[in-house]
């Protein structure tokens, strides 16, 4: 197996610079798309096989370093009996949001066997992939922050009175989502993932003081969560250049970049103990070569040929890129990383 992946999270010497996209399983690609025509979001998650294919699309056409699990922060809420569902061009929108303490008990234990369709998947990939499979959830502000607001948001103005107003209660739902992410992750891991990553998507909307006290915690205990197995922890934000250290303090290995800030300076606030993730201005993937060749360029030019670098974009594939430009950025990264 091609292992530069791990060896980088690992801050490890590698040939070349690693590389996967973020929202690189579906999206952009045609074949996806044919199978969109046909199957739902969750029709596609109910179905091993499916899973499995969309996981390895990427791989085949791209040349890609690393698979990620084709999957849904908000799968694990839906198979404890959440309603909610993935809207095309919205994202996950719950039907009854959280509001008060009674909530809480919608919000079960995950057992693995609800998620059987998935860790079957990963069985079948990691017995066909030729590179190592990312398994990921969602962190649990993130995932709060679609349940308490009803759906995506812009100002997380719910979020954030619910946060101050009632902490009791805010430090409840976060720490059943925590241990809703724990019982995932491991079961990802135990089917046979061989790295992990926590999507803390929107925790770029909080105050350091905020995320300090009011989120990190829970985080923390979800990377402590999964430390014994012995897999690269990758931790995941935008717009969160204020929160690196704090990210990478929460318990992770490897800590990732969004395009707001310089690599370099990113491993200047972030210190030498964690390895970088990133971090191409995902747009810049949407312009000529020459743009993006430019912008990638700089990117590795900015991670200085150090250990720990997994050239990634700041944030997922765009549906308008081109897969052709997807490949060839691979090819540069390879070539001059």
């Amino acid at each position: 197996m091609n292992d530069r992946f791990l060896r980088a999270c690992r801050r490890r010497p590698v040939d070349v610079t690693p590389v996967w996209f973020m929202r690189q399983a579906g999206r952009s690609l045609p074949e996806y798309r044919a199978l969109r025509e046909r199957y739902g979001m969750f029709e596609i998650m109910a179905s091993a096989e499916l899973t499995a294919e969309v996981t390895l699309q990427p791989v085949r056409r791209l040349g890609v370093d690393a698979a990620i699990l084709f999957s849904d922060i908000v799968l694990p809420l839906a198979a404890i009996g959440v309603d909610v569902e993935i809207k095309p061009g919205v994202g996950p929108v719950f039907a009854d949001p959280f509001r008060t303490a009674d909530d809480l008990e919608r919000l079960r234990p995950l057992d693995p066997t609800d998620m059987a369709a998935v860790t079957d998947a990963i069985k079948i990939l990691t017995a066909e992939l030729p590179v190592p499979l990312i398994g990921f959830a969602g962190a649990p502000f993130t995932v709060a922050s679609y349940f308490v607001e009803g759906g995506p948001s812009r100002d997380y103005a719910k979020t954030k009175a619910l946060m101050r107003s009632e902490p009791t209660l805010w430090a409840a739902l976060l720490d059943r989502l925590a241990d809703i992410a724990i019982a995932w992750l491991r079961a990802q891991v135990d089917a046979g993932a061989s790295a992990v990553q926590l999507f803390d998507s929107w925790a770029g909307a909080l105050s350091a003081e905020d995320y300090r006290g009011r989120v990190m915690p829970a985080s923390a205990r979800i990377f402590a969560g999964v430390a014994d197995l012995g897999v690269p922890r990758i931790h995941f934000g935008v717009g969160t250049g204020e929160l690196l250290a704090d990210m990478g303090a929460a318990g992770a290995d490897v800590v990732g970049v969004d395009w707001r800030i310089p690599l370099d300076e990113a491993r200047r606030r972030v210190g030498g103990a964690y390895a970088l993730q990133g971090n191409l201005d995902p747009a810049l993937c949407t312009a000529p070569w020459n743009v993006v060749e430019a912008a990638a360029a700089d990117v590795l030019e900015r991670a200085a040929g150090r250990p720990g670098h997994v050239f990634n974009l700041g944030h997922g594939v765009l549906p308008e890129t081109s897969p052709d430009t997807l490949q060839r950025l691979v090819e540069f990264v390879h070539e001059h990383g």
